[in-house]
């Protein structure tokens, strides 16, 4: 089961004590906001897509959105999610649980500049009923990422 895998990876960082598993469900920003007790925008949110064929993971803010143009600028080819299957098959985890944590060999994690806003995020631990409450830094850590991007646009807050 992808959670009991993302959960091992997590101990074996020594962040086991921070997972989060819920009566309800987390599948999606919202629901994993009420789960968790935070704002949307918090919710480490795993977007997944192909690029040459690869699976590609960017974590974002709960609150973001790809910019196809900032996107092909940076991977040059257009935005091109992976479907609910190839998530399962390229992946390791299934949609609503998507999360770097225990993820197939090969996927290459990017983590988009909207999350640095927080000092605490927490992206999903292989399940659609788990969080995992991450420093920046930890979230660097553990995520195995290979570079910070920036293929997303944010809503203009009121000031």
């Amino acid at each position: 089961m992808a959670f009991d895998i993302a959960k091992k990876y997590l101990c074996e960082k020594g962040y086991g004590d921070r997972v989060m598993e819920f009566e309800v469900s987390s599948a999606t920003v919202e629901l994993a906001a009420l789960a968790v007790g935070t704002e949307p925008a918090r919710i480490a949110k795993s977007l997944t897509f192909k690029v040459d064929g690869d699976p590609v993971m960017i974590l974002c803010a709960g609150d973001a959105k790809v910019a196809n143009s900032k996107f092909k600028a940076f991977f040059h080819t257009k935005a091109a999610m992976l479907t609910r299957e190839e998530v399962h098959e390229m992946i390791g985890h299934d949609v609503g649980g998507v999360c770097p944590f225990g993820a197939k060999e090969g996927v290459k994690v990017y983590l988009d500049e909207s999350l640095k806003r927080f000092d605490i995020v927490y992206p999903a631990c292989g399940s659609d009923n788990s969080a995992v409450k991450l420093s920046i830094p930890e979230l660097e850590e553990t995520s195995e990422f290979l570079e910070w991007v920036d293929v997303c646009k944010i809503p203009e807050v009121d000031a």
